[in-house]
């Protein structure tokens, strides 16, 4: 990867809104969930080919507009949640721009071969006893 992740978090739009669930008067007051927003197509720091492997590779988390949402409200402290958001899209992008490697092709091993043709033979046999007997 030739981005670094610490540029592409200066082109974030980190957004607070209220969390849902438990917490009582805790949640009702006070905006603990980070909305983390990143325009893929209007970054300066993702190359062409960066932004057209993240467009592949996470097609179904970046919408029609090209922006790529993470949300995080696990902790109670907004603080906490933007970390956890920012962690998760550092990740995120490493892990799609991260080149797969190539399979190597193997060949079935002689011992293999053969315990497979004695597992077909010993199959046969069970299925030949089962016909009733010619009269």
């Amino acid at each position: 990867m030739q981005t670094n992740p610490k540029n592409i978090l200066k082109e974030t739009v980190v957004k607070a809104i209220p969390s849902r669930g438990k917490g009582g008067q805790h949640v009702n007051k006070t905006a603990t969930k980070i909305e983390l927003s990143l325009d893929i197509l209007g970054s300066q720091f993702l190359t062409v080919e960066e932004k057209d492997i993240l467009f592949k590779k996470l097609n179904n988390k970046i919408s029609a507009d090209g922006i790529l949402r993470i949300n995080s409200s696990e902790q109670r402290s907004q603080f906490a949640n933007k970390t956890k958001a920012q962690q998760k899209l550092i990740e995120m992008i490493e892990k799609a721009l991260k080149p797969r490697r190539k399979r190597k092709s193997t060949q079935p091993s002689e011992r293999s071969k053969e315990k497979r043709l004695k597992d077909k033979k010993i199959i046969g046999e069970k299925k030949r006893t089962r016909t009733k007997p010619e009269v």
